[in-house]
């Protein structure tokens, strides 16, 4: 079996987490103080990523789909309401909105990205909604009634209640693979309907934006709009297993964060332990178990250090894959954007009609030849739950149907910078 296993052709990974003996000292000092919950650890990770993204507040939980679902009950959505999006990301994304008992509208992508078009949510907005004494509503909301939608539940065979559902309740835009959209246009069009913008974070940690012209930059997190979620999943820039951060800068949804994460408990489990006199905790609204663990945030916090340096072997190799692949005439590589710099944690390319195969083709090929690629990102008006004809999102369905993901990661070698070029060149 051995012999075997030495003849088995090296795959080049899409990505790969790097954790150090820094990372396996800091779980290890968790495991053995005996609290390996939430505690002191999380605490210290919220305080250190808040300081690095330079957010007034962040709190820790379970994943972002968790950070998701926090951050549109917070902004105010409920059953029956709308929540603006992308289709273009993880399903989580859309997910979240119904989570809350609300529908996702979904708004193309630019056709030179893979972010909200802030044409398209202008349009959408001015065309497709209403003003009314209530606020915005989306003017189509029967046409979201589908057998998994939470408003089939609300509205039923009873049309003359659809009137009463569809209030645009917030927009969720997408740092989409770690390259931040365009919310120097998008904040201002959600401020002047006075909607609230949440910010799917999840590959966004490192990444920064400019809404002065490249004057300042600030990272992403801080937030820019209401509230930023972010990811530490091991496909993210900085990997603690599972895990999840809100950002935000009002305290009061920083508190209700807090509460809704554990239950609906009045008070943490680290001021109870910590307190010299008996406290009987109230649980004061119906919450969830969303809680971080101090393992998982012992491992945050190394990472968050290491990130620099992970960032900038990943630029260096973006450069690299930019310099050596944008004469080839059938591939288009992403261009850089004068208001946002990626922290490189993804490497993106289309694949145009005129490859010698098509994407999935050029994928087992290059598998084929021991590297591994992935599809850039998923739509989720693809997906059963809300496959649906009302929607017509071209530059989404190119991103999806023709991108492709270069592995990227921290320990990816020269040499293997060189063996994908080469294998691109002699498609």
């Amino acid at each position: 079996m051995a012999g075997n296993s030495e003849n088995v052709k090296k795959i080049i990974p899409i990505t790969r987490p790097f954790f150090g003996e820094e990372e396996v000292g800091a779980a290890s000092e968790v495991i053995r103080s005996g609290w390996v919950t939430q505690g002191p650890k999380v605490k210290e990770f919220e305080d250190v990523f808040a300081s690095y993204v330079g957010s007034k507040h962040a709190c820790a939980v379970s994943n972002c789909t968790a950070a998701l679902h926090l951050a549109l009950l917070a902004v105010g959505v409920k059953p029956g309401d709308v929540v603006i999006t992308v289709s273009h990301s993880f399903i989580a994304t859309a997910n979240s909105a119904r989570y809350c008992g609300g529908e996702p509208v979904f708004i193309d992508v630019e056709k030179d990205g893979f972010n909200m078009c802030p044409q398209a949510l202008k349009q959408f907005l001015s065309s497709e909604c209403e003003k009314r004494p209530s606020g915005l509503f989306y003017k189509n909301v029967s046409k979201l009634i589908r057998s998994e939608s939470p408003l089939s539940s609300l509205i039923g065979d009873d049309k003359g209640k659809v009137e009463n559902f569809g209030r645009i309740a917030a927009i969720v835009v997408v740092h989409q693979l770690g390259i931040p959209c365009n919310l120097k246009e998008i904040l201002p069009i959600a401020q002047s309907y006075k909607i609230p913008v949440v910010e799917d974070a999840a590959y966004g940690t490192g990444s920064e934006i400019s809404l002065d012209d490249g004057k300042t930059w600030e990272r992403i997190g801080k937030p820019h709009g209401d509230i930023a979620c972010f990811s530490f999943h091991p496909r993210k820039p900085i990997v603690t297993g599972e895990g999840g951060m809100l950002t935000t800068s009002n305290e009061e949804y920083d508190a209700l964060f807090r509460l809704l994460r554990h239950q609906g408990m009045a008070v943490s489990d680290l001021v109870r332990h910590q307190s010299k006199k008996i406290i009987i905790e109230d649980y004061i609204v119906t919450g969830y178990n969303y809680r971080m663990t101090d393992i998982q945030a012992a491992i945050g916090i190394e990472q968050l250090k290491r990130l620099p340096e992970m960032m900038c072997r990943k630029k260096e190799a973006a450069r690299f894959y930019s310099e050596n692949l944008s004469d080839i005439s059938w591939l288009e590589i992403f261009k850089d954007l004068s208001y946002a710099r990626s922290n490189a944690h993804n490497y993106p390319v289309l694949i145009d009609k005129n490859s010698p195969m098509d994407r999935d083709s050029l994928m087992q090929h290059l598998l084929d030849r021991g590297i591994s690629t992935r599809p850039c990102v998923m739509n989720s008006h693809y997906e059963i739950p809300y496959r649906s004809d009302l929607w017509s999102l071209p530059n989404s369905e190119n991103a999806r149907d023709n991108g492709l993901l270069l592995p990227m990661f921290y320990e990816i070698t020269d040499d293997d910078l060189k063996k994908i070029v080469e294998e691109f060149r002699n498609v």
